[in-house]
């Protein structure tokens, strides 16, 4: 049997050991890892999987992208694309920060109280990593997002880019520097999902409890003060005042679950590269 060998390239000087745990538990043989990975010195590490195998053999071998820096991976898996021609690809995961995995728990987390196709999802910290994996999923899935960052440029930066990328998207920037403007974001929303920095307290209790309409609130910020204050990191579908709460470490188990099954999809084929919409469209085979 041909071993499975995943390319573990992580932009942040030491490879990642939670994505290499993850790797060996989804089934890899080998786990070859490599630090402080850039755009101008991944070329050599990707011919190196592309031209060692053929035929059938080369979807044995994988690559996953990672790292601290969201953006830097994301040039990184975009100079990877541009190595491959013809047949001659592995497939690829882009996963840095767990921002594909962790976004789509979210959303398929909140999904069990929601019909996205009548919903309205607020997105705190929605320009960041998984702020705007969030959102994009949410749109992919038909609700409307209001996208909410401190900056109205940066917001409708992210939610023009967001709405070139998904046909259809119902997408509104918004900004927001106090509670005040964050109750105005939230006005008519049926849940919220704060997406902001660790130990960054985005959405107070006595804010929460005023927006009447939510119905689902998920942070994902397991570091103290709680990106939401009434939701723990602990909490997984946990009812407060009216309110279903899932907290960092309640969506968790299934963020692990979509992380391991993308990881086995990589090694079904060679020419895959799973993002956004395909991190996500696993994540709903495993729910139904």
């Amino acid at each position: 049997m041909t071993a499975k060998i995943l390319l573990q390239l992580d932009t942040d000087l030491a490879a990642s050991t939670f994505d290499a745990v993850v790797a060996i538990d989804a089934g890899v043989d080998q786990l070859l890892r490599h630090g402080g990975v850039t755009p101008d010195n991944v070329t050599p590490l990707v011919h190196g999987a592309m031209f060692t195998r053929g035929g059938d053999t080369l979807q044995h071998t994988a690559i996953f992208v990672g790292g601290s820096d969201v953006g830097l991976a994301e040039k990184v898996a975009r100079k990877i694309a541009g190595c491959f021609f013809g047949p001659v690809r592995v497939s690829v995961l882009q996963d840095a920060s767990g921002c594909n995995t962790t976004a789509a728990a979210a959303v398929l987390s909140a999904a069990k109280y929601l019909n996205y196709s009548t919903a309205t999802v607020c997105v705190l910290g929605g320009t960041g990593p998984v702020g705007k994996r969030v959102a994009e999923m949410v749109a992919i899935e038909g609700g409307a997002v209001r996208l909410v960052s401190r900056s109205l440029e940066r917001a409708q930066s992210a939610a023009d880019a967001i709405a070139d990328r998904v046909a259809g998207a119902r997408i509104k920037a918004c900004a927001a520097t106090s509670m005040s403007e964050t109750h105005s974001c939230l006005a008519g929303c049926d849940a919220v999902i704060a997406c902001g920095a660790a130990g960054v307290e985005l959405l107070d209790a006595k804010t929460l409890q005023a927006a009447s309409s939510i119905r689902v609130a998920i942070d994902l910020n397991a570091v103290p003060p709680a990106g939401i204050e009434s939701v723990g990191a602990m909490d997984k579908a946990k009812e407060n005042s009216g309110v279903i709460g899932y907290g960092a470490l309640g969506v968790g188990g299934l963020k692990m679950k979509i992380h391991r099954a993308a990881i086995e999809f990589l090694f079904e084929r060679n020419d895959l590269i799973l993002d956004a919409a395909e991190v996500l469209a696993i994540g709903k085979k495993i729910t139904a």
